[in-house]
């Protein structure tokens, strides 16, 4: 554990423990030792040790009940869109094949619905942030940092230009997405840029059809790169399971 402030130490602790759950080191259903040991181990105090563990049942990895104890939960109710969660899952290899592809199905329900409605409701505002994010784009294309950076805001000012506040509460979860996966794809940037003005041309346009299906070509271009890749192909997980029962 780091030292430090209290807040300092019970973000090492949550990072630490979750970090072990989501890797699988400490199996789905295994119950945690009591506080006192748990404070021991980590050489945290008391205090520290239930703050991370209400941080990590906030983040679905963990269930405190009475007179059964704090016990990790299934990955299926795991808040999988919280960007640390996402991070903890990593290995050196990146995310796993399944759950990259499910990220990126997400965002097919999601994105082509969002530029077909930037087609018809887009503000004047709207569609400078969306040409001044392409620009971005296509000026740092051979700058890894900041081709993601404008890949990122190309796709969330789409979003805002919905004018759909539920959509547009789904930014949190669509920037957690694309930071996951843009490390992954961003070596094939350049070849996707002529889809991206696709959608841009379609939204000034207002052409509601053509912007969804140009956003479908974005992220096709993205699928088609993942499913080639060797990497992925052997869909090797990323993440190893330990029994049942383990303990930290």
């Amino acid at each position: 554990m780091q030292r430090g402030s209290k807040p300092g130490k019970i973000g090492a602790m949550v990072a630490a423990l979750g970090a072990a759950i989501v890797r699988g080191e400490i199996a789905s259903g295994t119950v945690l030792p009591a506080e006192p040991e748990l404070a021991e181990r980590y050489g945290a105090g008391r205090s520290v040790v239930r703050e991370a563990v209400k941080t990590l049942v906030a983040k679905g990895l963990l269930t405190v009940r009475p007179r059964h104890g704090t016990q990790v939960r299934p990955q299926h109710d795991w808040t999988l869109l919280d960007r640390e969660v996402l991070g903890w899952m990593r290995s050196g290899d990146g995310l796993d094949r399944d759950l990259l592809l499910a990220l990126e199905e997400t965002r097919e329900i999601i994105e082509p619905e969002a530029a077909a409605l930037a087609a018809i409701r887009a503000t004047p505002e709207d569609l400078a942030r969306i040409r001044a994010a392409l620009a971005a784009m296509e000026a740092g294309q051979d700058d890894p940092p900041v081709a993601i950076a404008a890949d990122k805001r190309f796709h969330l000012a789409i979003l805002d230009a919905t004018n759909n506040p539920i959509l547009r509460s789904f930014r949190g979860a669509i920037d957690t997405i694309l930071s996951a996966m843009f490390d992954f794809t961003v070596d094939v940037f350049a070849g996707n840029l002529a889809n991206h003005a696709a959608v841009v041309d379609a939204i000034v346009a207002g052409e509601a059809e053509q912007a969804r299906q140009a956003m479908r070509q974005v992220l096709g271009y993205t699928r088609g790169h993942m499913l080639s890749s060797p990497a992925l192909a052997s869909g090797t997980s990323s993440t190893q399971k330990t029994k049942q029962g383990e303990t930290p």
